[in-house]
């Protein structure tokens, strides 16, 4: 398909689901002239507070980081006595980035816009995580997430469909002349923390990835509306990263890079960290990646990926649906994986596995650490349009082991690829999949189901309340 076909797909199959979005966002909106908005929350909060209570100018002109920081850190102190809210009128807000505190809820009113400064010199540098050994872009530090937090308890982002707009041209710009000697921001991230919820907003155009939670655990992530253009670079949507417990759900996804990126650190650095991504939930997700995955386990995957269960997902144009990707050096696992009911509308790979996905952060990693994959579960997948039904590369001497594939239906291409299951290293079993797969993948003699877990995860049972606030008119 040459470029102008695939743009004209994509911005179709986009139009259609924002619909879909916006008439879902429609029904939690407020009323035009303020009033009171209901919305669900891990916590709600006894103290609330305007941005503009703090100075905030929302012309889109003004720097607003110090209205920001100044507020958060006024209601900070309310953390012991019930938490607070600050609220985000409408306007355009811009600002550099800023800290986010314990016990606290950052809502964005519908008609706010949240725009994230051009001027570097309001982006922090910050080091390296010490499960990656270097930044992602280049071998020093890296600049401050846009939206931040550490060490932190109950915090949530969340609004009726406000926008954060990272406005991320200029750093994909300097990025692509490698003009950067420190890696790129990402939109949210937040480190070492528990009990987070993001829900309910619209984010577009971040400098790198969106959503970024590392080493932390208990993660509500929900109602996201993640656009960025298809050739941005590395603009990952939501990428869990040495956590566990978390939960995505009901998300749509427009990206440069993977949708949704499950990570756990780099090599030797990850090896050492050693904090696995551990107990996922994703479900109902849809994306559009033409050129990456919707779902991908690694290449950053040294700590370990185990117990990560997908349903209900969608991708239209995109490039591949559920993809490992790992290599010698990684050391770690990627195992336990489920995957159910997957509907895929012209794709390049329906399943896709890379053992030699060789970027590494230095020198110093360990070519004798081998990956184990392992457990690897596929059922109920509908895929239409498709170029090849399977790219399954393992490594020699570590094979990619327990792939397990189930009632699948491809319908291929008007012009396939001859060779539809290219197959190398691996080992499994299919039942009822057509086109029939490689011989490393037989038919099995018994009709099989692959498996999907019964039980119900921590995050799953994790019950948000009812909040209101009170929205002045504008």
């Amino acid at each position: 398909m040459d470029g102008k076909s695939k743009m004209s797909n994509v911005s179709g199959a986009i139009f259609f689901i924002l619909g879909l979005f916006f008439l879902r966002a429609a029904e939690c909106r407020t009323p035009a002239n303020g009033g009171t908005v209901k919305y669900s929350a891990l916590s709600c909060r006894k103290h609330s507070a305007l941005l503009t209570d703090f100075g905030a100018v929302g012309d889109g002109k003004t720097s607003n980081t110090k209205a920001f920081k100044a507020a958060i850190h006024h209601l900070s102190q309310n953390a012991s006595e019930g938490g607070a809210q600050l609220i985000v009128p409408p306007g355009k807000w811009l600002t550099g980035s800023f800290n986010l505190t314990s016990h606290f809820t950052l809502f964005l009113h519908k008609d706010a816009v949240i725009l994230a400064t051009q001027d570097e010199s309001e982006w922090p540098l910050v080091p390296a995580l010490p499960s990656y050994g270097r930044g992602r872009d280049a071998p020093g530090g890296r600049f401050s997430s846009f939206i931040f937090g550490t060490n932190l308890t109950d915090v949530v982002i969340t609004g009726n469909n406000g926008t954060i707009d990272g406005q991320g041209a200029s750093w994909w710009k300097k990025f692509k002349a490698g003009q950067l000697n420190e890696t790129r921001p990402y939109m949210i991230e937040i480190m070492y923390s528990n009990q987070i919820q993001i829900s309910n907003i619209t984010l577009v155009n971040s400098p790198s990835w969106f959503v970024h939670p590392t080493y932390s655990s208990n993660i509500t992530i929900h109602g996201l509306t993640i656009l960025a253009p298809i050739d941005s670079p590395n603009t990952d949507g939501i990428n869990p990263d040495s956590c566990s417990q978390t939960r995505i759900e009901d998300c749509f996804i427009v990206s440069g890079d993977d949708c949704i990126a499950v990570k756990s650190g780099w090599d030797q650095y990850g090896i050492k960290v050693g904090i696995p991504t551990e107990h996922l939930v994703i479900r109902r997700l849809t994306c559009i990646s033409p050129d990456s995955a919707t779902i991908a386990l690694g290449s950053e995957m040294s700590g370990g990926i185990r117990d990560v269960r997908a349903e209900d997902i969608t991708a239209l144009s995109t490039q591949s649906s559920v993809r490992i990707k790992t290599a010698q050096g990684r050391g770690g696992y990627v195992k336990d994986i489920f995957v159910r009911r997957m509907t895929l509308k012209t794709m390049k790979y329906v399943f896709w596995m890379t053992g030699s996905y060789g970027s590494h952060p230095d020198p110093g990693f360990d070519p004798k650490a081998l990956p184990l994959i392992q457990n690897i579960n596929y059922k109920q997948v509908e895929a239409e349009n498709v170029t090849y039904s399977a790219r399954l590369e393992g490594i020699p001497n570590d094979h990619f082991k327990g792939i397990c594939i189930s009632n699948v239906t491809i319908t291929l291409t008007e012009k396939p690829k001859k060779l539809q299951w290219n197959c190398t290293d691996i080992a499994g079993v299919t039942s009822n999949v057509t086109p029939k797969a490689c011989d490393l993948l037989p038919e099995s003699k018994e009709v099989v189901d692959c498996p999907f877990p019964e039980d119900r995860l921590a995050i799953e049972d994790v019950k948000l309340v009812t909040c209101s606030t009170s929205l002045p008119f504008f």
